[in-house]
């Protein structure tokens, strides 16, 4: 009796301690997300250092930091899906911050309140995301057609693209929202015309959204100074329209 009682505390103990467990995971896996980002800006600097006679920079400022969060809310079936975090204003989330999972890219932040963050899902077609093919560096516009929560096309591409089935379709680096070479999925099928200037991909997305536990949410130092730099674009675009 006495044998069977511990071995019902005894699960009943680790049913309780693997919310922990999986936390310590996630810290983990966040921090290997980080190291990742640290060794391509690492890579990348060494690569621009064999075309100039310049010291190799500083690298201990990585671009990007993740922090992880908790997925309280979330919805698939509706026209537009949202995703609800149990982080916010007061972790360091703000809006404007991309969100990804062990598999891929799951959304952007929107709103945001002291204790909570609400993201704007993949499966949501107000959200689109510049991606490419890793194999080839074609790019295009990614976004949810409604249909499967496991698929979305990639848009845009030129026709003279050359992919196969199965290519790994991942993130284009083009925003201050998301790092380069995050996966997406992979391309299933090739829809519309190729005799016309672009055409679509059919991919199938790695993140599943059914089973959304733990996400990360991901900061880039260096959005602001971006942000401010494209704002000057635009102004300058404005007050000289023909570029002159």
């Amino acid at each position: 009796m006495a044998s069977s009682v511990y071995k019902t505390s005894g699960n009943v103990t680790s049913y309780f301690n693997l919310r922990d467990i999986n936390d310590d995971l996630n810290r983990r896996n966040a921090e290997l997300q980080a190291e990742i980002g640290r060794l391509r800006q690492t890579l990348t600097e060494y690569r621009e250092v064999n075309y100039t006679d310049t010291l190799v920079p500083d690298s201990g400022m990585a671009p990007f930091r993740y922090i992880v969060a908790h997925v309280i809310n979330n919805s698939i079936s509706r026209p537009y899906n949202y995703i609800t975090l149990d982080r916010g204003t007061a972790d360091g989330i703000r809006p404007e911050l991309g969100v990804i999972d062990g598999n891929g890219v799951v959304g952007i932040v929107s709103n945001v309140g002291a204790g909570s963050a609400r993201v704007i899902s993949l499966l949501n077609p107000n959200f689109r995301l510049s991606c490419k093919l890793r194999s080839t560096d074609y790019f295009g516009s990614l976004v949810w057609d409604g249909k499967s929560p496991d698929e979305a096309l990639l848009e845009e591409l030129p026709r003279h693209t050359v992919f196969e089935i199965g290519d790994t379709v991942v993130t284009s680096g083009f925003s201050a929202v998301f790092p380069a070479g995050i996966p997406v999925g992979v391309i299933t099928a090739s829809e519309g015309d190729r005799t016309q200037n672009f055409f679509t991909l059919r991919v199938r997305l790695f993140a599943d959204f059914s089973t959304l536990g733990n996400v990360q949410v991901i900061i880039n130092n260096q959005a602001d100074e971006l942000r401010a730099l494209t704002a000057g674009e635009e102004n300058d675009a404005k007050r000289n329209p023909f570029g002159q």
